[in-house]
Order: C-alpha cells, then structure tokens, then sequence
C-alpha cells in the first residue's frame, strides 16, 4: 500500500472583504471619505463587485482529499475556484479556517514565478537565497550548483542581477531550483505559462522523472489542458470552493470543460448568441443549428457523415452565400476547417432559408470535438468576406467502431488521420 503523503480533511478557508485594506493610506482616506458622502469607492477597480464591509467569502469550503507518493495530481478550475487558495494552505502560506491539513516530508512550492527572488542580487546569489528559503543548505546547493544552471538553460547571465532577466528567464531559474530541491511534495501553480514551449516540456519531463524515480508527490495547477495530461495521472476539479470531481484525467478534463461525457445536445438557438463583431449578423443572421437525424452529437466516423441544418434569417440582398466550421479539440486545439466548395444560395431581403448540408469527418481521429460556424462570400478577389459569426462553440463526438489496427486517441495520435498506407509489393 503506497505511503500517504497529504490528506487534507474539511478544509474551509474564510475572509472577511474589506476589513483589512492592504492599501495605502491615502487610498484607506478617500474609500472612508465616499463612504461618508455615500459616493462610488474611488479604489474599487473597473467592473469589480462592491463588496459589503465585513461580507463573507468561503474562498474554500468543506475540501477533503487525499494523495500519494509518487502520485501526479492535476487540480483545475476556473478562475476564482480556490485552487490557489488550497495550495496556499498546503504550503503553509496562510492556515485554513476549518479542518485540517497533514504532510508527510519536506514541500517545494512555486506559487509565483521568482517567488523569493532579490532583483539586485544575481541569480547565482539568488540560487543560493532561493534553495535557502525552500529549505536547503549551503552544502545541498553547492553539490547542485551547476545542475541547477545547465538545466535553467541561463548560464550566460547567471552573474547578471535579475532585474534585468525577462519573466521567462525569471521562472527559468526559479523551477530549476525548485525542481532540484530535495523535497517529497512539489508544488506548482501556472508557472510554467511563461516559459517557451520546450522548457515546457524539459519541466514536464523532469516532474515525470522525479516522481517515477524518487517517488516524488506533484501537485500542479494549469489551465493548459495538454500539460495537465502530459504529466498527471490524477485530476481533481474545484469549482465556487468545492471539490466537484476526483478521478481520471479526461473525465476531469470534460467535466472542467462543461460537457460530461455523451452529453452533445443536437440542437441550438443562436439567434441571441453573441458575434465577436458588431456588422456580424447584420445582414443575415444564424438563427438555428441542427445536427440531422440524431438526438446526441456523436458519430461514427467509419459509416457516417455529419449530417445538420442551418436556419438563417436574411436581412439584404447577398449572393452566393457558404458555410465554414472551424474545428477545434475540445481542449481548444485548433484541427482545421471544413467549408462549402460551391455557393448554397442567394439571399433576399427579409426571407427565411433552411440550408441542409453533409460533412465527411471520416479523416478525424476518434475523440471529442467542437466548432464555429461563420456564413460567409467571397469578392472579386476571392477574399472571405463574414457575414455572420456565432461566438457559441457546438460540440460533437467521433467514434469508430470498425478500427482497423490500433485504436488512436486524439490525446495521443493528434486530430487527424493523414492518409492511408497502400501495399505496393510484398517479397519472400
């Protein structure tokens, strides 16, 4: 039975808004002083809520989970949920509420990029402060000193101060020295959203490492969503405070998206939808969408086509008017586009059209999906000119149940089967 390293048991975490400022006092003055005169708060930022004195917020409320050793946990929500928060307790960084939190060895956290960091030291002197606050000694960092170089791939400026590094060089520096530490739990909230792609992918490498070899426990935030499956086994979701899922990763990564498996309504109103613009929809406007001939929006690729309708309500006189979906992965990688090859019709003014049309997804690798459709013609020169662009994303299933040799996941294989693999000769 493998070894607990966290369990964290009814965690609620409680602020009070507005009772401690955490401004100047100057900007304590003016809030005060249109408080008296029953005026707008001056400090308040554009579009925030006006919080009550005093008001309650359950930044966390009622948490309970357990991990690992060696176990790589993925915790996603959307912004607001708490994930910051519960990281913030694990790491001691303030103390829950309610309930309680147990650790079992040493923890490396990395909340902030440069989190520790002196900008008018260097960032060799900021190795040693940095592996110092995280709890190691100056023997520790010197037998690692030129690891933690080499992999923070600075080398060339670690003598510089780091004022003057940019924030990808920042978190660079910052991980390597975290991911060196000698720590049973790692940490990581978003950190890695600064760095270029392949140092992504070297941290991700290295978290994996770790905790294959050393039995290192990971806890990570990201809103990437090909990082979270890259590198945990685990996904946990929280969403207004409350733990809402705890399990496997694409399960988890569906229910963070809104779509729970084999739910893929067949029809929409987009009439009142919003357009990314403001002629969109001006002079015909999508009014409908549905797919054809199926109560849930999955199909098999091997012997079927997608099938819908599309329902527009012209409002001038258009000619030659087509279709575009633009598809994405459902964790929003773009896969493509498919569009009209001849022009469906010519509009008139103040008439209603009902437009059937079919698609062959048959290329597409099994997997879930989801697109916008924009209506559109083309000038004179061919350009695309958009009429109208429903900002709402339609999800769709593909599935197959005639594969022949393996079975690919989009998660793995990409989106798209490129072509098929014809024997030309075969020789004895």
């Amino acid at each position: 039975m493998s070894e607990l390293m966290l369990k964290i048991e009814n965690v609620k975490k409680e602020y009070k808004l507005g009772q401690i400022g955490g401004t100047t006092l100057r900007d304590e003055l003016q809030r005060l002083s249109a408080k008296i005169r029953k005026k707008e708060d001056p400090t308040r930022k554009v579009g925030a809520k006006n919080y009550n004195q005093g008001e309650k917020f359950m930044a966390l409320n009622g948490v309970s989970f357990e991990v690992k050793k060696g176990e790589r946990v993925g915790i996603i929500g959307h912004n607001g949920a708490g994930k910051s928060t519960l990281l913030k307790l694990i790491s001691r960084i303030t103390a829950p509420t309610k309930g309680t939190i147990s650790l079992n060895g040493r923890v490396a956290s990395m909340l902030e990029v440069g989190t520790g960091f002196h900008p008018e030291l260097t960032g060799r002197e900021n190795v040693y402060m940095n592996g110092a606050i995280l709890g190691m000694t100056k023997k520790e960092i010197d037998r690692k000193i030129d690891d933690i170089i080499d992999f923070s791939e600075v080398r060339q400026f670690i003598d510089t101060p780091v004022k003057r590094y940019s924030s990808g060089m920042y978190v660079k520096l910052a991980f390597s020295v975290a991911a060196h530490l000698d720590s049973e739990i790692m940490i990581m909230d978003e950190v890695l959203a600064v760095g270029d792609m392949a140092f992504q992918q070297k941290c991700l490498n290295k978290m994996r490492d770790v905790s294959n070899s050393e039995g290192r426990t990971i806890l990570y935030v990201s809103h990437n969503m090909n990082t979270i499956r890259n590198l945990c086994e685990r996904v946990i979701v929280l969403s207004k405070g409350q733990k809402i899922f705890d399990g496997d990763v694409e399960e988890g990564i569906n229910y963070y998206l809104g779509i729970a498996a084999d739910q893929f309504p067949n029809k929409y109103n987009l009439y009142n939808v919003d357009r990314p613009h403001d002629f969109q929809g001006k002079k015909i406007r999508i009014t409908e969408f549905e797919f054809l001939e199926k109560n849930a929006a999955i199909y098999d690729k091997s012997r079927e086509k997608l099938k819908f309708r599309i329902s527009v309500k012209s409002k001038d006189n258009l000619s030659a008017i087509r279709v575009l979906l633009a598809i994405s992965s459902i964790n929003g990688d773009r896969v493509g586009y498919m569009q009209c090859q001849e022009a469906m019709f010519n509009s008139e003014k103040d008439k209603n059209y009902d437009v059937y049309l079919e698609a062959d997804i048959s290329k597409l690798i099994c997997g879930k999906y989801r697109f916008i459709i924009d209506v559109f013609s083309l000038d004179d020169n061919n350009n695309h000119l958009s009429y109208d662009h429903p900002t709402l994303e339609i999800p769709f299933s593909v599935v197959d149940t005639a594969p022949v040799g393996i079975k690919p996941n989009i998660t793995r294989w990409g989106a798209v089967e490129i072509s098929k693999i014809k024997t030309i000769e075969y020789k004895v």
